[in-house]
């Protein structure tokens, strides 16, 4: 190896090693004009978040002088502004956007596009305030590659929850509308039929990196063909998928509109209803017995009538459903809210686009929800869904700060989720105005 190149290598790794201790040694103090630490609990104004090594150490009523926590210690000045936990969202898609050219970027983009784009659609997530997200279906291996790269600081996101589906031949998140040919190849590795051959595929995602299961218990809007939304998944499936994956130690989410799919899902066990836009008395009932959560995704619902209505893409199948399903979710969604079912937020960004994810908490608060639980909806709630309630969710000592700020308070207006200014994951700042 020759002198120089070994004396570049060498400068290189110096040169990383310290930038790396450099942004783990620095001590941040954050000063915060009011501060939600607890979603669901009471504000407090001028306090003081210490953070050290990606974690909170302390929070203390007062501005106290950053120098109290060391030399190097950084102040971070948000005294005139509203400091809240990051926000997480359980249902987004960060592979794609719907419009007009999506069949032909599915026969058009190669695998490595699509991971590109992705890395593209995780930065404009975390840019909007989302620190978290579960994507609950993509092209396993790249969201799996993106997964890693978040993690290991390669490329800015959010923390990922990565999920795999599994659904039945022709069902919702089975390929459709496209020619035999396509659909033999682009059929996911996840397609079962039976309850043994289900328990054998949830077996499979898991082995292969899912964080997360995710089943389609009926059918769905987006799907390009007449089989409508009714439960397409059969009872003994979706209890053999449910009890295979929480054996393995997996969560799972169920894509349900219908009644009837809700209904069946929440009796084998899902952990999550994903859009429930049909949730009737007894669906109601079993989501209070089981304490499974409801992830709305009331955006998903107002995209898909708005482009029904104003674009022509989409096939008459698909905007059927979208008139039928996403005018009808907001009210369905009130009903559950009113009668006590733990909400956590989840957009189906990738149906919307993505970085306009606090969009949700509009449409969640023009449908009856308080301020207050929405917040709650999208930090406590969230974290417990996903079981990181030890780490996330709260500003509290010993918690990951991830952190965010806004002008104004959303627990006067909730639309000021629309505009964070400061963004932090585990104590890096990916966004300060």
């Amino acid at each position: 190896m020759s002198i120089f190149r070994l004396s570049v290598i060498t400068s290189i790794f110096l040169a990383a090693n310290f930038c790396a201790s450099s942004a783990q040694a620095n001590t941040k103090v954050i000063h915060a004009g009011e501060l939600l630490s607890v979603p669901g609990e009471k504000s407090q104004q001028k306090q003081t978040v210490v953070i050290e090594n990606g974690k909170i150490v302390s929070v203390s009523a007062g501005f106290l002088p950053a120098s109290r926590f060391g030399d190097d210690a950084q102040l971070i000045d948000l005294s005139t502004s509203f400091v809240m936990p990051g926000l997480m969202d359980m249902h987004v898609h960060l592979q794609g956007e719907l419009g007009p050219d999506n069949k032909k970027e599915l026969v058009e983009m190669s695998d490595a596009d699509v991971a590109m784009r992705s890395v593209y659609f995780a930065n404009k997530t975390l840019m909007a305030g989302f620190t978290t997200v579960r994507d609950v279906g993509s092209q396993s291996e790249q969201m799996y590659a993106l997964r890693k790269g978040v993690a290991n600081g390669w490329v800015n996101g959010p923390r990922i929850i990565a999920g795999a589906g599994v659904t039945i031949t022709g069902g919702h998140l089975d390929v459709d509308g496209m020619s035999p040919d396509l659909l033999t190849i682009k059929t996911p590795p996840t397609v079962c039929d039976g309850a043994v051959e289900c328990r054998k595929k949830t077996r499979y995602a898991i082995k292969y990196g899912a964080d997360l299961i995710k089943v389609a218990s009926t059918g769905g809007v987006l799907s390009d063909t007449t089989t409508g939304t009714g439960q397409q998944m059969e009872d003994d499936e979706l209890k053999a998928i449910v009890k295979t994956a929480h054996g393995l130690g997996r969560k799972v989410a169920s894509h349900a509109h219908a009644a009837q799919g809700i209904n069946a899902a929440l009796r084998a066990g899902v952990d999550s209803i994903e859009h429930g836009s049909y949730t009737d008395e007894e669906g109601i009932k079993l989501f209070k017995e089981t304490g499974a959560y409801l992830v709305p995704t009331l955006l998903a619902g107002d995209t898909v009538v708005n482009m029904a209505k104003n674009s022509d893409f989409m096939s008459a199948p698909i905007k059927a459903k979208a008139t039928r399903v996403g005018g009808d979710m907001l009210n369905n969604f009130t009903k559950a809210y009113k009668a006590g079912v733990k909400i956590a937020f989840g957009t189906d960004s990738g149906v919307s686009k993505h970085g306009i994810n606090a969009k949700e908490a509009v449409l969640m608060y023009e449908a009856g929800m308080s301020t207050s639980d929405i917040l709650k909806s999208a930090t406590v709630n969230a974290a417990d869904l996903i079981d990181m309630s030890q780490s996330l969710g709260t500003i509290e000592p010993g918690k990951f700060a991830d952190i965010i700020a806004l002008d104004s308070s959303p627990l006067s207006d909730i639309s000021a989720l629309m505009d964070v200014d400061f963004v932090m994951k585990e104590g890096v700042i990916f966004k300060q105005q």
